[in-house]
């Protein structure tokens, strides 16, 4: 494995400060960026393997704490206040740090989200559109709209018609506009409008986000870039490659599990260097 560099950095989103781990190869300049997005309720600690495997792979990759999105984190801001959509901001806020660095290069971007973070991840490369080159999905929670419409999310149990000020999802509080902010939230139509590279890798032993929802996600990619192939909207069909890893829950803890996924990550990464420029 390439050398590495390490720091810690912090950004800000608004008058909230975000802070997070940058790993890059110790030489190179205008280095390609990644940005990793991390779990519910977990936090930088749970990607910074990803954040270290990106920068192997030649890319200055940033790693971050939710604001409001962590049990414990280095980021300010409220769990009450946190929702799929500030957890947004989140990341567009992390991605201008990055892009203003002297050693990365702007107009390279790849993004990577785990479970809620992939969700974030998806709506925000949707928005970005070109902006990013590609992204990487792990056990997407695209399933937090249909939770939140059923008024059960984790261990939060609610009315959607009459959701509370404040519930509790376990140890952490969370704030109505967490659930109420996405039941009107069709992610699929929303998330297939992204037309770069794209890898889902999701276990197929999840019980928390079932597969099916990688699944579904995998084939609205596929047919909303071959419509727009069709339509003369894009000149080339990405590559969007679906990989199922056996037996794994949510979340890769299992070695032979996180082995399997770092695997697809970097033939991933390999077939699109690989691509002419």
């Amino acid at each position: 494995m390439k050398k590495l560099k390490h720091q810690e950095f912090t950004c800000s989103r608004g008058s909230l400060r975000l802070r997070g781990s940058l790993f890059r190869p110790a030489e190179g300049e205008r280095l390609p960026i990644a940005v990793v997005s991390h779990e519910y309720m977990a936090n930088r600690l749970f990607t910074r393997r990803y954040a270290r495997l990106l920068a192997s792979l030649g890319y200055a990759a940033f790693c971050y704490d939710f604001s409001g999105g962590c049990i414990v984190g280095g980021s300010q801001g409220k769990t009450t206040d946190m929702t799929v959509f500030t957890e947004m901001e989140d990341l567009k806020a992390v991605i201008a740090y990055a892009k203003a660095q002297p050693y990365t290069d702007p107009d390279r971007l790849l993004l990577m989200g785990c479970s809620q973070g992939g969700l974030v991840t998806a709506l925000t490369a949707a928005e970005l559109g070109e902006e990013a080159e590609a992204i990487i999905l792990f056990y997407p929670a695209l399933s937090i709209p249909d939770d939140a419409r059923k008024g059960n999310m984790m261990r939060a149990r609610f009315d959607p018609k009459n959701i509370p000020e404040t519930m509790r999802c376990g140890p952490m509080k969370l704030g109505r506009a967490y659930a109420a902010s996405v039941l009107d939230l069709d992610p699929l139509p929303v998330i297939s409008s992204y037309h770069g590279d794209v890898l889902l890798v999701h276990g197929n032993a999840d019980q928390l986000v079932d597969i099916s929802y990688s699944r579904r996600a995998y084939d609205a990619y596929r047919a909303s870039a071959k419509a727009a192939l069709e339509a003369g909207e894009i000149t080339a069909m990405p590559r969007i490659v679906f990989h199922e890893v056996e037996g794994a829950g949510h979340i890769f803890t299992h070695p032979k599990h996180n082995r399997d996924a770092v695997r697809a990550v970097t033939a991933f990464l390999a077939d699109r260097s690989d691509e002419p420029s």
